[in-house]
């Protein structure tokens, strides 16, 4: 498989997960579309790799994969597709690399959700600084959003388990107020992480319908 081929594969990999995102895009601007897509793409491959599946241990693997590819792109090499696009930006990605054994260390919540933001800090912190370099150095930058979304993304991942009294990620989540803050692509995408939390705390398909993740995504790019 040709570079191009790969890179196209991964990014079509997540668009298969998120639909919502063809229409969604229509508020970003041209030029930080196709960046766009592979940041987003980037998180997912990370959240797959922190969250999914019973067995920890390949995704703990591939999280260590990872935590050596970041440090190369800082150093101008690179062996992952997304590298393509993302590796020649000039962004903090060693600060990243660093700190993905705190998203690892996040499968399990230990503690409240204020806890659980505190503990995924480092974290929220290092990909808030590089997504701020990719789209907007001048909008705000939050750790505590950035932790609220990857926090969503676990809870997409990651079902209740049917336990009796148990309260739901989803729900914790969704009682915190909005924190969508920074660039036009990290708000739209918090958007709809929270739209699809409450799809799916409501006993909805997760899918937000096309009309409404244009709606949702028009109220979020106006900030």
């Amino acid at each position: 498989m040709t570079d191009a081929a790969a890179f196209d594969d991964v990014l079509h990999k997540w668009r298969r997960r998120w639909p919502e995102w063809q229409v969604a895009e229509v508020f970003v601007p041209i030029a930080q579309r196709q960046p766009a897509l592979a940041w987003l793409a980037l998180l997912g491959e990370l959240a797959d790799a922190a969250w999914s599946g019973s067995d920890p241990t390949p995704g703990a693997a591939k999280l260590g994969w990872w935590t050596e590819e970041l440090a190369g792109w800082a150093r101008g090499a690179r062996r992952h597709p997304l590298g393509k696009i993302l590796q020649n930006v000039p962004a903090p990605w060693a600060a990243m690399a660093a700190a993905l054994p705190a998203l690892g260390a996040s499968r399990v919540q230990v503690g409240d959700l204020a806890s659980a933001i505190e503990a995924l800090a480092p974290c929220a912190e290092a990909f808030a600084d590089v997504s701020a370099v990719l789209f907007d150095p001048a909008a705000p930058t939050a750790a505590a959003s950035t932790a609220w979304v990857l926090l969503g993304e676990r809870a997409l991942r990651q079902p209740p388990s049917g336990t009796p009294g148990e309260t739901s990620a989803r729900g914790l989540l969704l009682q915190q107020p909005d924190l969508a803050i920074g660039s036009r692509p990290v708000r739209i995408h918090a958007a709809l992480v929270r739209g699809r939390l409450q799809r799916l705390d409501a006993g909805r398909d997760a899918v937000i319908p096309g009309w409404r993740a244009l709606l949702t995504a028009w109220r979020a790019a106006r900030g």
